[in-house]
């Protein structure tokens, strides 16, 4: 292959965004997943004495009373789909709230310095000290597990939105300006189409924060149809720990299977303009 060949191809694998997906990649995990799983059978039924196996139950326990028991399933699955609504709500209202803060304060130098040192401080807030004045103030039912998903999850979409936001090539800025072009046709199709890959990064790691949220939320917010944050409360005070280990990795996978839409979505949205072959 000549150099200009190797560069065109360089240069189209770093439009894509990654590389193209080999059977290493796929076997990877797969391998680390196998060993994960053989230390946890060794530690659960060669370590741990039996009486006290309710440490670590094995993963076939966990999978035969957690989700192959359809009384026990049928809670869970109750648990997580509340849980995935007060997640899903909690993330839209911080990705519309986020990119509105954003978009005003690349707009106007002002509002930046006004308004960004008061996100950072939310943003370092323990959410933990700020849960039990949620629940004076809101009640302690599902708006105040929607309000703790919003504080969790707002400040990834604001910082991401806004770098992008202030990221745009000088000289492009320069050229709008130049032909007098409005703020708004600026904004529109200048700067949120060249900020969209931050912000998806920023969607990404908010809707992990939003699973967080709903569960953190559930263990204060008791009120109402148990989430599975109350599930986890639950099953860790009766020492239920395969049903506490199969709520831990539902939980976990709904934060995954979010994370990854946003991934999905990022590569769909984006690659019209930083994903195209160039002829």
């Amino acid at each position: 292959m000549s150099s200009r060949s190797r560069a065109r191809r360089v240069a189209q694998l770093l439009r894509a965004g990654r590389p193209p997906t080999t059977w290493r990649d796929l076997l990877a995990p797969l391998v680390l997943f196998a060993i994960i799983l053989g230390i946890w059978y060794f530690v659960s039924l060669v370590v741990l004495d039996p009486d006290r196996r309710f440490l670590l139950p094995s993963p076939d326990s966990v999978v035969r009373v957690a989700f192959l028991d359809l009384d026990n399933l049928e809670q869970l699955l109750r648990g997580l789909w509340l849980s995935t609504k007060v997640a899903l709500i909690g993330l839209g209202v911080s990705i519309v709230l986020g990119m509105a803060i954003a978009i005003a304060m690349s707009q106007a130098r002002w509002v930046e310095k006004s308004v960004y040192p008061y996100a950072v401080v939310l943003q370092t807030i323990p959410t933990l000290a700020m849960v039990p004045l949620i629940g004076f103030w809101f009640d302690y039912g599902f708006f105040s597990r929607v309000v703790v998903c919003v504080l969790i999850a707002l400040f990834p979409v604001i910082s991401s939105t806004l770098f992008g936001l202030q990221s745009v090539d000088q000289g492009m800025l320069d050229l709008f300006r130049m032909h007098r072009i409005s703020r708004w046709r600026r904004l529109v199709s200048l700067q949120l189409p060249a900020a969209m890959p931050a912000t998806f990064a920023g969607f990404q790691v908010s809707a992990g924060l939003s699973v967080v949220g709903a569960v953190v939320g559930d263990f204060f917010f008791k009120q109402g149809d148990p989430g599975i944050g109350v599930l986890i409360d639950l099953y860790r005070a009766r020492l239920l720990s395969q049903q506490l280990f199969g709520a831990v990795i539902l939980a976990s996978l709904l934060g995954v299977v979010v994370f990854v839409f946003f991934g999905w979505l990022s590569r769909l949205v984006t690659g019209r303009w930083y994903g195209a072959e160039t002829p």
